[in-house]
């Protein structure tokens, strides 16, 4: 018969909808519970096996169980020793034989009236776990137990183990000998090359290494969607081993991987592909080129990684465990490395992973190394030049303000210097047109229903639709990103340059902070205007200032003033006694820099603001200038005059200093420092006459313009290209910055003659008697004895 089936049949669906909730609830905290019951077993087991484990390994073997015998007992072996064995019969004398080659008769208390088998299950698990328990005999080697994982199976759970020998001490001595024994001969076997056999060596070395690199670089650019994988094997050499080539080498794959990343990286930054996406069956080309970017990100990602890490152990002094590179070679090392990173800054700015480039590079503008701080300051300048949208400039300027902010403005001047290079001068222009101009509505569809007929309706779908395209054409939303992209970084600005002014004005940053402001202040709030001018005074007036920062302040005040600040009522006369007073200052010396911030600050104060600026003030300011273009190079003179023919055209009544009568009362006082009370109309423009006398033949031509009256047409006038030419680009084009004449100087014409003849004609008689008289006694033969006054001293 089979086995008795089990009359509980399995529950239905519909039966087991019926169960209640409580009911499934405690089915699963029994099944829980069982679970937990199963491991907490398992564990003691495993932990009773270890310990088993733990005592068999440390216990030593006992001998075998010896009883005392009793008095009685030892009578009877007597008596039986006594007893002759010839009266045994052999078959008795066979089972004793065979039962004494048991250990169970051995151990057996022979006197004991118990049966053999009692407490059978005690001697068995005694005799089991003593005859589990390892022998420990002498032996030859050590050994160490090492517990592997136990087995299960249906007998239980069997442990594992493995002995492992262990090697003595003199072994090991014995091995090491062995091995350096074998080490020296090999050293010896190596044949010892000369200094030009290693430079051969090395050539040969570098040689195959460049032939790979031109390979893989010449296999990925010609194909880049299926040669990816090359970009891995390329990289894979950054990590060159072989002392002799290492440093080259690194330093050919790091260019040429810049230089392969430029070239096939695409116009567009790659993003994550989502699980949906991946989900997602597409076309073959489709994912070959999901494949192809994400290995380039991945590839990328990679070689960044490498070259910071060469930075960082410049800059850590870090000494690898490999002693290919030396610490002396990473210098070099590092600084391709640092030019790498600049190339990938200017040339991949909408890639991935730029931001990341930015971190490392912008505290290196402030290192130590002249060469790696100007080579990222230099890249820093061309990126934020070259950026038009504005993303890259607004995360370049998050990270400097956080570099300065963290070293407490101890930063190098060149840092905040690359800010100037930011293009964001015309953006504020555009959002206020923008502003102004009315935003074009769209009628909804109840106006039309109840204005319009249906043909009107119809027109104006059709004219409304257009007008959406038209928008879209001219990209309006990406200029609102432009915009605030830009009002965002120019705050940023901002609050690093507020920020100086505030808690660091001793501060070498502080130039450049002013130098920074008088570009940015058109675009500054209107709400800072009377903070800022005021903080800009009290330097000033408080003579820590340079010339040239002094300079700067001026030029920020009247930016403010000349932009938003025109409807503000405010008049700077301090600013402009500032600078009336320093302009006798200006030399041909150190100061003749600081020329084109004066002539800029002209242009400002006095010619975009002419309606707030007296004549009095505008005559003051002419005469003071023409009489310091008498102090300073050229190229300084031929600005001041520019500026001066520009003044008397804005003030048509300027005319006057080229008069010799005074007009009006009192006497002309130069060394007065107020423009408005020093009596500029009781004088005249004397210098000018100095200046047509000029070496300069450009100053002689503007001197005599001005003597004339600086007119537009005539014989006086100036040449279209002197007279179109502002006074700042007139400073640039004849600056002598490279110690050259501008314009150059015509070279005299030399009138060689075919033949020199001397003759008496060129000669003075009596010159002429005594050169014929030299030239005789030296035709004469005389005898060289220098012997001959010793013979007749002796003589």
């Amino acid at each position: 018969m089979g086995p008795r089936r089990s009359k509980k049949r399995a529950p239905s669906f519909r039966k087991l909808l019926k169960t209640s909730n409580v009911k499934l609830e405690n089915k699963l905290k029994n099944r829980q519970f069982k679970q937990q019951s199963t491991a907490k077993k398992y564990r003691k087991e495993q932990k009773k096996l270890r310990q088993a484990l733990k005592d068999a390994s440390t216990r030593t073997p006992e001998p075998l169980e010896r009883y005392k015998k009793r008095p009685e007992d030892e009578e009877e072996e007597e008596f039986e020793e006594a007893l002759p064995v010839d009266m045994m019969e052999e078959d008795d004398l066979e089972q004793m034989r065979e039962m004494a080659q048991k250990a169970s008769f051995l151990t057996r208390d022979l006197s004991s009236c118990e049966p053999v088998h009692a407490k059978k299950r005690k001697q068995d698990n005694v005799l089991g776990q003593y005859e589990k328990m390892p022998r420990k005999m002498q032996r030859l080697q050590e050994k160490e137990v090492i517990h592997l994982l136990p087995i299960k199976d249906k007998t239980g759970i069997i442990p594992q183990t493995m002995e492992k020998p262990v090697i003595k001490k003199e072994e090991d001595e014995e091995v090491e000998e062995e091995t350096h024994s074998e080490e020296v001969e090999v050293l010896e076997a190596m044949p010892i090359l000369s200094t030009q056999e290693l430079l051969v060596l090395r050539r040969n070395k570098l040689e195959e290494r460049k032939g790979r690199i031109a390979e893989l670089g010449s296999a990925i650019l010609s194909d880049p969607v299926n040669n990816i994988k090359k970009v891995k094997e390329l990289r894979s050499m950054l990590m060159e081993s072989d002392p002799h080539v290492a440093v080259t080498v690194r330093k050919l794959v790091m260019i040429s991987l810049m230089e392969v990343f430029k070239d096939i990286v695409p116009s567009y930054r790659i993003r994550p592909l989502t699980e949906a996406e991946k989900g997602t069956k597409v076309k073959k080309e489709t994912q070959q080129m999901r494949e192809f970017e994400e290995g380039l990100v991945s590839q990328y990602k990679f070689y960044l990684e490498n070259v910071e890490q060469t930075i960082k152990d410049w800059k850590q002094m870090k000494k690898k465990k490999s002693d290919t590179v030396s610490l002396k070679s990473y210098k070099g090392l590092a600084e391709v490395a640092v030019k790498c990173v600049c190339e990938l800054l200017v040339a991949l700015p909408h890639f991935n992973f730029h931001n990341n480039i930015i971190v490392v590079v912008v505290p290196l503008m402030n290192d130590n190394s002249k060469t790696v701080s100007q080579m990222c300051c230099e890249a820093v300048r061309k990126m934020l030049k070259q950026d038009k949208v504005g993303q890259a400039s607004l995360g370049m300027v998050r990270v400097i303000s956080g570099v300065v902010k963290s070293r407490n403005y101890d930063v190098k001047p060149e840092v905040l210097k690359a800010l100037l290079c930011l293009r964001i001068k015309e953006v504020e222009v555009k959002r206020d047109v923008e502003d102004v101009a009315p935003k074009k509505k769209f009628m909804t569809f109840k106006e039309k229903r109840k204005n319009l007929s249906r043909m009107q309706r119809k027109w104006k779908k059709a004219e409304e639709k257009l007008e959406k395209e038209l928008l879209e054409a001219e990209a309006s939303e990406s200029k609102d990103k432009k915009i605030k992209l830009h009002t965002e970084t120019l705050n940023i600005v901002f609050l690093i340059y507020f920020r100086i002014l505030k808690k660091a004005q001793k501060s070498v940053l502080l130039p450049t902070v002013l130098e920074g402001l008088a570009k940015f202040a058109h675009l500054i709030n209107v709400e800072f205007f009377d903070d800022l001018l005021m903080v800009l005074h009290g330097l000033i007036e408080s003579g820590d200032l340079n010339y040239r920062e002094s300079l700067h302040c001026v030029q920020t005040a009247f930016n403010i003033l000349s932009g938003q600040g025109d409807v503000l009522n405010i008049d700077p006369l301090k600013f402009y006694t500032h600078l009336y007073k320093t302009l006798f200052r200006l030399h041909a010396g150190s100061t003749n820099e600081d020329m084109l911030i004066v002539l800029q600050c002209l242009d400002t104060m006095l010619t975009k603001r002419r309606k707030q600026v007296t004549l009095q003030r505008a005559l003051a300011f002419i005469k003071r200038l023409t009489t310091a273009s008498m102090h300073t190079l050229p190229n300084s003179t031929i600005g001041i005059l520019a500026s001066n023919r520009v003044l008397m055209h804005t003030f048509p009544k300027s005319d006057i200093l080229l008069d010799n009568e005074s007009q009006g009362s009192g006497i002309y006082m130069p060394e007065l420092d107020e423009p408005e009370y020093c009596n500029p109309q009781n004088t005249a423009l004397w210098e000018l006459h100095t200046l047509q006398r000029h070496y300069h033949p450009t100053v002689r031509k503007y001197a005599a313009h001005l003597l004339a009256g600086a007119p537009s047409e005539g014989s006086g006038a100036l040449n279209m290209e002197l007279s179109r030419k502002s006074a700042t680009q007139l400073f640039l084009d004849y600056s002598v910055k490279g110690m050259v004449f501008n314009p150059a100087v015509a070279a005299p014409s030399s009138k060689k003659k075919d033949r020199f003849t001397i003759g008496d004609a060129f000669l003075d008689a009596k010159l002429k008697e005594q050169i014929d008289c030299a030239l005789a006694e030296a035709s004469c033969p005389t005898d060289a004895d220098f012997a001959a006054h010793l013979r007749s001293v002796h003589g």
